[in-house]
């Protein structure tokens, strides 16, 4: 004689329904929010960015009347006014903020033990890290987009009293703000990929410094192999996607937006990919 037995409701058995994937965006975008200091770094972050970006223009707007007729001529020629739309400050500030936000969403759990609850109760692991890097992507664009947005307007509202600003519809601005609000979710990505290969916060923190800001300084660009080695980071990405064709006028080895947007896309997909692939048969 057999026996069957039913598992009580609600809980998960080997033969039984797993946790819909809906359930688990759901999960996450409420764990993202549990933690009352997680707006305010968002706030903190935006303030910083938005700051650096029209204190920036404000030098130009108040020093102004120190320019001769051909400087003055030459700074709206030269594209001057979307490199104060989004300075390098302003991204420096973004790259490493949105990048330890990242690391700290799953280090933070590491460090607390949740991650092993929320892996008992969902044995489904890729489920659950495709979920963090959706609402993580998520939750960083609407963020960089909002801060691009703001930073552009805000600049050039200051710099339109000495009638030096750019409208939204010059050839270049659309370009700049994409590239600036799309550099929010990348670096995010790359910090919550770091985090999961390292599990502790100060060294996931220390990786992202050296990987998305520190290597891009130390290779250099008067050499074809670093020059090209350079071109596949993302800062460097973003630096060329905001160059202005006078800047670009003195790389010794020049490459193409397309490829930029390229290395965009590459870092956003490896991240996720290694996020959700390193947990997969790891001691918790």
């Amino acid at each position: 004689m057999t026996t069957a037995t039913t598992a009580p409701a609600g809980r998960v058995t080997p033969d039984g329904p797993r946790a819909r994937f809906g359930d688990l965006l759901a999960a996450e975008w409420l764990r993202t929010w549990s933690l009352r200091s997680t707006p305010w770094l968002y706030v903190i972050t935006a303030l910083a960015v938005i700051a650096f970006n029209a204190g920036t223009a404000y030098d130009h707007y108040k020093y102004w009347y120190q320019y001769d007729t051909r400087s003055r001529t030459a700074f709206v020629a030269n594209g001057i006014p979307l490199v104060d739309a989004f300075t390098m400050n302003a991204a420096l500030v973004l790259v490493l903020a949105l990048a330890a936000i990242g690391a700290v969403s799953v280090t933070g759990e590491y460090g607390t033990g949740l991650i092993r609850t929320t892996f008992t109760a969902v044995p489904a692991r890729r489920s659950v890290m495709a979920a963090k890097v959706l609402v993580l992507a998520a939750v960083t664009s609407a963020f960089g987009a909002l801060v691009a947005a703001a930073s552009f307007a805000s600049t050039q509202a200051i710099l339109s009293g000495r009638h030096a600003s750019v409208p939204l519809d010059h050839p270049d601005a659309p370009r700049v703000i994409v590239a600036s609000a799309l550099l929010a979710p990348v670096a995010a990505l790359a910090g919550l990929a770091i985090g999961t290969v390292v599990r502790h916060t100060g060294g996931s923190v220390v990786g992202c410094v050296v990987v998305l800001l520190l290597l891009p300084m130390v290779l250099s660009e008067r050499r074809h192999l670093t020059a090209v080695l350079q071109h596949t980071l993302l800062f460097s990405a973003w630096e060329r996607l905001t160059s202005t064709q006078t800047q670009r006028s003195h790389d010794l080895f020049p490459w193409t937006i397309t490829g930029a947007w390229t290395v965009y896309a590459l870092w956003a997909l490896a991240a996720g990919a290694v996020t959700v692939l390193a947990v997969h048969r790891r001691d918790q």
